[in-house]
């Protein structure tokens, strides 16, 4: 076991203070984004982000709506423009400083119009753009200049002055940002030699930088790939040695996925996906003619819902009315679910949307069920929940490690929690809330190892999934009334 120095145990000061909150539903985001848009593009990869704004977003590092090959921007429309929920953090995976994330773009003639001409290819690095008039060379700024155009695409005007003036074609080729060739080993990231992160292993700078602890890990797209999902689920357990996640995972929709309600079990299983920190969403939501991945949709409404509850995960998680309009296969296959059908998808442990007069999120249990029925593990808001409660714990006690292990600090633990737990239980989110100290968890042993235990017991109430109607034909009511 390692030595333990930090808050493994917890001291509090003799008088309660008031509790500081985790958020559950901040999401942390990873995948790619539209860097080539920035005027710095190479300084924007593998960087942990917050954002409480699209337009923060937007600046930081670009935006698009071809959500499949960025798949950041799906999740940033879902959480700012459709869910209407911040803050969110972002880590970008693609790199324009490595040559595997980028592309040439070769020699091609350009008509030039009016002093203008467009440049169609989407993902242009402008300062390696190469733009000669016959055969010169021409210079940015002084021969021309281009700028980004809304859909990604690049206006060039040529300046008067310059030497490309009068000229009714040009020669352009330069590079471009490949997000096509970014792959599931990107978003899972690692430690070079030199010690720079990258991916996943960025999550770690995520409290240290930010101060913020996030609450559920997204990978929108990448998640589908099973070495993704696993890296995903193990980060959910102690990030930075006490921190406790939660991630959304899509399940693959493809055409070498469940493109049935019938293959959720098989793609599962073949997702390797069962940790009671991971719920899976089959279906990609559809707003209009935009496709969105299941998971980047799920996190952004459980996020809302958070909010909406302040910020506390607590039921309801599922039978949440969602702003989709369809609800398709990767491909764009409508998916037309019945009752029954949603509820075998649930009961393989997936999560999925059913359009019940509306769509929605439809779906409590993590991926960990049916193999795992312990309710603190199968039910997506108590696995939340009891997350969330224990990175408050930390916070809130942190600041009270290494100080004197003595009856007052012990008082001062149990009461500060009891307090809180108070509050839970007359809102009605627990049923029970208790936090004792027991002398048989406290040795003379631990004591003398400067460590001391509390013991917390905790019932959150669960969500209602079924609730019948029991009906009873009463022929005697009939032949009272004729008799009398």
């Amino acid at each position: 076991m390692a030595y333990k120095h930090g808050i493994y145990v917890s001291e509090v000061p003799s008088s309660v203070r008031a509790a500081v909150k985790s958020d559950a539903g901040i999401q942390a985001i990873i995948g790619t984004a539209p860097v080539n848009l920035l005027k710095d593009p190479y300084h924007a990869a593998n960087i942990p982000m917050l954002f409480y704004t699209m337009a923060e977003a937007q600046n930081a590092i670009g935006y698009s709506t071809d959500f499949k090959a960025y798949t950041i921007c799906g999740s940033l429309s879902a959480s700012f423009e459709i869910a209407n929920v911040s803050p969110v953090i972002v880590i970008n995976v693609l790199d324009p400083n490595k040559a595997e994330h980028t592309d040439d773009v070769p020699e091609n003639v350009v008509q030039v119009n009016d002093g203008t001409a467009r440049l169609d290819t989407i993902g242009l690095l402008l300062d390696k753009l190469v733009v000669k008039a016959d055969d010169v060379t021409l210079e940015s700024g002084t021969d021309y200049t281009a700028a980004f155009n809304d859909d990604g695409t690049v206006t060039l005007v040529v300046l008067p002055d310059g030497k490309g003036a009068g000229k009714t074609q040009l020669t352009v080729s330069g590079k471009r940002i490949a997000p096509e060739k970014v792959k599931g080993k990107d978003v899972i990231g690692g430690v070079s030699v030199d010690g720079k992160e990258t991916g996943m292993e960025v999550l770690r700078q995520v409290f240290p930088k930010l101060g913020v602890v996030p609450g559920s890990l997204v990978a929108p797209w990448f998640s589908k790939d099973p070495t993704c999902a696993a890296i995903m689920q193990a980060k959910t357990s102690m990030l930075n040695g006490i921190w406790r996640l939660f991630c959304w995972v899509d399940l693959d929709s493809s055409s070498t996925g469940a493109q049935k309600y019938t293959d959720v079990l098989t793609q599962k299983t073949a997702q390797a996906l069962t940790s009671p920190n991971c719920a899976a969403v089959w279906g990609c939501p559809k707003v209009g003619e935009v496709l969105y991945s299941p998971s980047s949709f799920a996190a952004a409404y459980i996020a809302r819902q958070d909010a909406e509850n302040d910020g506390i995960p607590t039921p309801p998680m599922s039978n949440i009315a969602v702003s989709a309009t369809a609800i398709c296969t990767e491909d764009g296959e409508e998916i037309y679910l019945d009752l029954d059908q949603a509820n075998y998808v649930n009961s393989v442990g997936i999560v999925t949307f059913l359009n019940f007069n509306g769509f929605r999120l439809w779906g409590n249990n993590t991926v960990a069920y049916p193999s795992n029925t312990d309710p603190k593990d199968r039910y997506i808001s108590a696995r939340r929940f009891m997350s969330y409660d224990d990175n408050n714990f930390i916070l809130t006690n942190f600041g009270n490690v290494d100080m004197r292990a003595n009856p007052r600090l012990r008082e001062a633990v149990i009461e500060q929690q009891n307090t809180i737990g108070a509050s839970y239980v007359s809102s009605q989110i627990c049923a029970r809330y208790e936090m004792a100290y027991l002398e048989s968890e406290n040795t003379e042993q631990t004591l003398a190892d400067g460590k001391l235990y509390f013991h917390k017991y905790v019932a959150t109430y669960l969500p209602a999934e079924a609730i019948e109607e029991v009906v009873e034909f009463d022929v005697s009511a009939i032949a009272e009334a004729m008799a009398s």
